[in-house]
């Protein structure tokens, strides 16, 4: 007769399980907000800083480059280090993530949202 609640404890185990997740979860928005990550092009001419989350900190750009004649040139690297920057925060991220992750048995390289 009582054979249905074995299940109340699995279920107040995983419940506990998802709040300890809920505030992992939410260390990691913040650590991720303090990881910095720099992308560059242009062998280094051009940097640009992001932070994890990928929001642009920062652009280092090396002066030997402004000749107006080469306009198009500078906008590109700037560009390309921007990208470079977001990509290694988007890297960065899930490798974080992953290490939250690592022992919930979720299947390997399953995106959760930000």
């Amino acid at each position: 007769m009582l054979k249905g609640l074995g299940g109340l404890g699995d279920m107040a185990k995983m419940m506990k399980t998802a709040q300890e997740m809920q505030g992992k979860m939410a260390e990691m928005q913040e650590s991720l907000e303090r990881i910095t990550v720099t992308g560059e092009s242009g062998a280094g001419l051009v940097q640009a800083r992001a932070t994890a989350k990928g929001e642009l900190t920062g652009l280092d750009i090396d002066p030997s480059i402004f000749v107006a004649s080469e306009k198009e040139v500078v906008e590109d690297l700037i560009l390309a280090a921007i990208k470079d920057a977001q990509g290694k925060a988007s890297e960065r991220a899930q490798a974080e993530m992953g290490k939250l992750t690592e022992g919930l048995g979720l299947p390997p390289g399953m995106k959760l949202p930000f």
